[in-house]
């Protein structure tokens, strides 16, 4: 929930709720004067008053020094002659990291910590080449070289002959060295520890003529250099009615990478915009700073509450990926080099034969932290994914009642309210998993605590939902009312485990309590008492089925800077809130999750929901898109926003079905569960503002419509969890551009109307009012594909215009793949746990198809602590469709069998054999549809996990 929502009546007093008006407005759109552009962000516009050109910055490559694994040597600034130490690392999997800090930092810079699961592997480095003026570096595996240019310093990454990315080229290098302010008395250096006072003591890395040259840096610093650099802003900065006191002064840095041969970059969410990034040349570039943004507008690149540096690049070669590792406010900028040509320019380069090889810069700027970037040389859009989750892991596999429909509102009114709108479902015949309770239930909004009078009996309420095998969730979030009556603001207060102001006392801010304190998640210790409060006896009234919602984590301060906590607020360990605002929200969603297994005993998988995150974040759970409106748009940006997140390893993401804001009319509403039902996270939500919405309350039709899409998503479940399960294996995203499954057709490049779930389904929702037609373009050089409503075939590539009526759901299969369904819904999908699988078999061009099923217990661990579960690969060649296990390690008893096998493309058989492995052959019965090449098979009756083969003869 955004911000300006405050004015709600009961959440404050007469006069909060007045002091946050006016401070808010009650815009009806995002009041864009409440967020900074670059050029009120000082550090940036700082970093963007550097001009490509010439760079300052030299190698002196007689301080190179080489390991096993690494790379280190110093570079100068020629203006100032603060020096800088480089290290390069050659990475297995084909990745290469870049770190760049300051040689003698005044004090330790912030790097980030926890992101990474482990130190990344390195391969070994050697030295193939060098003359007066650059060294030449093997990279180890896949065949790159590294070639390190000392003045202007530069480093371009090549593949044998072919240049592939540049470093520096463009000569944006820009380290903002900590310094002593100069109306300060100078203070002794702290003193280094470990890894870092080896670095600045190594005589190897200090030249003798370089650090004759440091000693005299007071005196040589050339006048205006420091000046020019520290400009306005540097030491306080003032926005609004803020000021930031800035005690390190300016500690930005920022670095240029160039792409040549590549035109399309993607990723670095989350922005409501295209899937394929713009460039920024003449606005403001992405911005990556958690905030609770009020009805945020589309198409720009302002921040919303998530941050992922990680970007994309593609053309029909290769696929490339740089992972900026900086927990600070950093902006983006993307620029074309051939952008700017004018018309003229490209007439006379048509004519010519000639043409530049097209290009994309792309430029990183951070306030503060270090240089620490991860680049992953691919070179297939699936290498990237594997590489990009070997450095943060993949998507923890959810519980399957989390891939189900969710209903949520703000709020549900009492126990009450609760019971009628789950009988609701029942009645009206529709399934659902999870009810969820949004701020209103607990007691004057302290967490972990229910509201007396509307909430009284929460542990009946929840055996309730338990005994129709469905789940709650209760939201959580991370400000803590300032109370002396409410425990965990005591013990909170007690331990000092709060975040501190800049003067050492406990920060508060105004936030949906009143007045709050913000616990400090980056404290393990922290994290522990945290985690240790969802445990059954100390959040009282809580069950097994009860889960959790963070909201408002970015964090979000109604009455701080930019709608979020002030930057010189200060966490465990002196850092800044500047070093660490991106990972709060990571933070506090790891700690809700580690609490959620430790009150099973590590034994139940976790279900958390997080509105801020980072990299990483994908560890920890499902993410939604925020506070999106009842509008076209927003339904149709819903896509581009979550394919996003799965390129940067979040494929647990959806958006509020029917829109937070506003009230959608029946036929946005039907349309928004139709994508929904296609989208990983699937839950309707709304404003306590708008009319009620449950599916029943737009009358038969739209009832049945909404009814259909759900069931849709439920027969599907195990083909969603089987997805979940592969991308927590490998990274690959559950919901996938067409591009990354068709990584050499440019036609896919741009496309972000439709998408694919795993490589078996193309999904095209309808996203237009009044549509009577939407465009496919269904992909593949001579494959084919199937309509999954009415089995018609159609060969690829092609452009079709399918004409939508209000059940259109525009769904189809690809021919090759196998699909598992469970058609026998029910109320909830631990209700179908136990029923039948219909096998969906769409055959290729060649007659062949394969597709694979993941089954466990649902819930636990098991599948990975006890290798309690079945991974069955089903494939269809020369007639004969196998089951057979992919991976015999896992083993897992289940009543659960196959009741149909539904072959597309198939003609008729004379006959149709069974054969279970070691028992006799039975013959199956059939029916085949002529006109649409439909085999189905009745009543295989084989168990789901054995061995088995159908022939056709």
């Amino acid at each position: 929930m955004a911000a300006v929502v405050a004015a709600a009546p009961g959440r404050f007093g007469m006069a909060a709720v007045a002091w946050l008006a006016l401070l808010l407005g009650a815009a009806c759109a995002v009041d864009r004067s409440n967020f900074k552009t670059c050029d009120q962000s000082s550090f940036c516009k700082r970093q963007r008053n550097v001009k490509a050109g010439s760079s300052p910055y030299r190698a002196l490559l007689e301080s190179l020094q080489l390991t096993q694994d690494s790379m280190k040597i110093q570079l100068i600034n020629e203006a100032n002659k603060v020096p800088l130490l480089l290290e390069l690392y050659g990475l297995k999997g084909n990745m290469t990291r870049i770190r760049i800090n300051e040689l003698n930092p005044l004090k330790p810079r912030f790097e980030v910590p926890d992101v990474l699961i482990q130190d990344p592997p390195t391969t070994r480095l050697s030295v193939t080449g060098r003359d007066d003026n650059s060294v030449e570096l093997s990279l180890g595996e896949g065949g790159h070289k590294l070639i390190l240019t000392a003045k202007p310093f530069r480093m371009d990454l090549l593949e044998g002959r072919e240049l592939v990315l540049s470093v520096n080229s463009r000569g944006l290098l820009f380290f903002e060295h900590l310094r002593l302010r100069k109306d300060s008395e100078p203070t002794k250096e702290p003193a280094l520890e470990g890894e870092e006072a080896a670095e600045a003591s190594d005589p190897s890395l200090a030249p003798e003529h370089e650090s004759t040259e440091q000693s005299e840096q007071a005196e040589e610093t050339p006048k205006g250099t420091e000046e020019a650099e520290e400009g306005p802003g540097s030491w306080e900065e003032t926005f609004k009615t803020h000021t930031d006191s800035k005690p390190n002064g300016p500690t930005s840095v920022g670095l240029d990478f160039s792409l040549p041969g590549v035109e399309n970059v993607y990723g670095i969410p989350e922005h409501a915009d295209n899937l394929r990034l713009r460039t920024t040349e003449g606005g403001d570039p992405y911005r990556l700073y958690n905030l609770d943004v009020f009805q945020y507008e589309l198409y720009n690149p302002m921040a919303l509450y998530g941050s992922v540096p990680v970007l994309l690049a593609h053309n029909a070669q290769r696929t490339l990926g740089i992972f900026w590792l900086n927990a600070a406010e950093t902006w983006v900028d993307v620029t074309s080099n051939t952008a700017g040509k004018t018309l003229f320019g490209k007439m006379l380069d048509y004519m010519q034969g000639g043409g530049e090889t097209p290009q994309t810069d792309v430029r990183w700027m951070s306030e503060s932290g270090i240089i620490d970037t991860f680049l992953l040389l691919g070179p297939s859009p699936n290498d990237i994914f594997r590489q990009y989750a070997s450095l943060t892991g993949t998507q923890a596999l959810p519980p399957l009642f989390a891939l189900a429909y969710h209903q949520s509102r703000w709020n549900y009114n009492d126990e009450d309210d609760v019971s009628t709108v789950d009988s609701g479902f029942d009645e009206h015949d529709i399934p659902y998993d999870v009810i969820w309770l949004d701020i209103e239930h607990a007691d004057g909004k302290r967490y972990f605590t229910w509201d007396p009078n509307k909430f009284p009996h929460p542990r009946e309420m929840l055996l309730q939902l338990a005994a129709k095998r469905r789940k709650m969730v209760s939201i959580v979030d991370p400000h803590i009312k300032v109370d002396s009556g409410y425990r965990v603001h005591n013990e909170i207060r007690s331990q000092g485990f709060y975040v501190k102001t800049k003067d050492g006392n406990d920060y508060e801010g105004w936030c949906w309590p009143g007045s709050a304190g913000y616990p400090d998640f980056t404290n393990p210790e922290m994290r522990a008492w945290w985690a240790n409060m969802f445990g059954y006896d100390q959040y009282e009234g809580s069950t097994e089925n009860l889960y959790t919602w963070n909201d408002m984590n970015e964090p979000s301060v109604f009455n701080g800077p930019e709608v979020t906590m002030h930057k010189d607020a200060v966490h465990q360990g002196g850092w800044e809130h500047r070093d660490i605002h991106n990972l709060y929200a990571f933070y506090v969603q790891m700690a809700t999750a580690e609490g959620q297994v430790q009150r099973s005993g590590g034994v139940e998988r976790p279900f958390v929901l997080t509105r801020g995150f980072f990299a990483g974040s994908q560890r920890y759970g499902a993410v939604w898109t925020g506070d999106n409106a009842a509008e076209w748009e927003h339904l149709k940006i819903s896509i581009p926003m979550c394919l996003s997140l799965g390129l940067v390893g979040i494929s647990f993401c959806g958006a509020d079905v029917g829109g937070f804001f506003k009230n959608p009319d029946p036929e946005m509403l039907v349309r928004w569960y139709q994508a929904g039902a296609y989208q990983p996270f699937f839950r309707a939500h709304a404003h306590m503002d708008t009319t009620r919405r449950e599916p029943w309350l737009f009358g038969e039709e739209n009832k049945a419509l909404i009814r259909e899409a759900i069931r849709e998503r439920y027969a599907l479940l195990p083909f969603w969890y089987t997805l979940f399960y592969q991308t927590y294996r490998t990274g690959r995203p559950v919901m996938r551009p067409l591009w990354v499954e068709f990584p050499q057709d440019p036609t896919t490049f741009g496309i972000d109307d439709q998408y694919l779930l795993g490589d078996a389904l193309l999904v095209h929702p309808v996203t237009a009012q009044g549509a009577r037609g939407v465009q496919v373009y269904l992909p593949g050089k001579g494959e084919v594909w199937y309509d999954v409503h009415t089995h018609q075939k159609l060969h690829a590539p092609q452009t079709l215009y399918l004409a939508v009526t209000m059940s259109s759901i525009p769904v189809y299969q690809r021919g090759g793949s196998i699909v598992a369904r469970k058609e026998r819904v029910r109320r909830s999908s631990d209700c179908m746990q136990n029923d039948p699988y219909t096998l969906y078999v769409a055959l290729g061009p060649q007659g062949t198809a394969q597709g694979d099923l993941f089954v466990d217990d649902g819930h636990t661990y098991s599948f990975e602590t006890k290798r309690q579960y079945l991974h069955r690969r089903f494939s269809f060649s020369g007639n004969t469709l196998t089951s057979s296990s992919a991976d015999p390690k896992g083993t897992f008893e289940t009543p659960a069998w196959i009741e149909r096998v539904v072959v597309l493309g198939a003609g008729k058989p004379a006959a149709v054999f069974l054969k279970p492995a070691g028992a006799a052959e039975t013959r199956l019965d059939f029916t085949h549809e002529t006109d649409a090449s439909v085999l189905t098979l009745r009543k295989p009756a084989v168990n789901i996990g054995a061995d088995w083969s159908i022939t056709l003869r």
